[in-house]
């Protein structure tokens, strides 16, 4: 049925084309031969543009999956589990230097309480010293009237209270010394947790970006095949029977 529709389509289109023909005082037989060869150059350009499509899509489509094997190449399982380990091994590690960090932390109370019962000792010790030696210039002020045994017992007691305060002194140097040293590792340990921090955060951000990569070339392939897939049946189309 569709053939007959389709002769008797043809047959209404060249009896059109005759008529045209012999309105314009032209013969028929060279009408139709116009008429044929404009069709048939139409329908070649048509076939010879979807030709050109259907090759430029297949090299989109290799030069897509050229990139898609080069990002499966840089983002290998392989290569991505030795990042993954690395991370993780990386982890422990800062995870320990900050365990160190806190166990050092929680000494520092205690030792800056011992600095500063040190620091009052001293200070107390200081403080008799001062005093002491006021009570002597007191009495060296009375001139012959201050008593020789009372300058002589406060001068032996301003000894003794030098000798006191010389050991408080050392032993808050030694304190402070500890505390700074305790202050010092712990700003060690969380230092090279930080670097450690680093390399994790630089490391993730390497593995992230060659999946997004991998990802973006696996799109853009899956994107080449379809564009292609439609060239080439549009160029099929093109070279079909009813076409031509």
């Amino acid at each position: 049925m569709n053939d007959i529709l389709a002769r008797r389509a043809r047959r209404a289109t060249v009896g059109i084309a005759l008529s045209a023909a012999l309105v314009a005082g032209i013969a028929p037989v060279t009408a139709i031969a116009a008429e044929t060869s404009s069709h048939t150059g139409a329908v070649a350009l048509q076939m010879e543009d979807a030709a050109a499509a259907k090759e430029k899509a297949y090299a989109a489509m290799q030069e897509a999956l050229k990139k898609l094997k080069a990002a499966e190449d840089a983002a290998s399982p392989e290569r991505i589990a030795g990042i993954n380990n690395m991370i993780a091994s990386d982890q422990e590690l800062r995870d320990i230097m900050l365990a160190h960090a806190a166990e050092c932390r929680e000494l520092l109370p205690a030792m800056q309480a011992n600095v500063d019962a040190a620091q009052a000792k001293y200070d107390e010790a200081s403080n008799l010293v001062s005093s002491l030696q006021a009570k002597l210039e007191a009495l060296k002020a009375l001139g012959d009237e201050a008593p020789s045994e009372a300058i002589k017992q406060l001068r032996s007691e301003i000894m003794a209270a030098k000798l006191q305060e010389e050991s408080c002194k050392t032993t808050l140097d030694s304190y402070q010394r500890r505390l700074e040293s305790q202050e010092r590792q712990i700003q060690r340990f969380e230092s090279a947790a930080e670097e450690v921090k680093a390399h994790i955060d630089e490391e993730t951000a390497k593995r992230d970006a060659l999946l997004g990569d991998l990802e973006k070339a696996q799109a853009a392939y899956d994107d080449a095949c379809k564009a292609y897939e439609e060239a080439k049946a549009a160029a099929d189309k093109a070279t079909s029977p009813e076409i031509t």
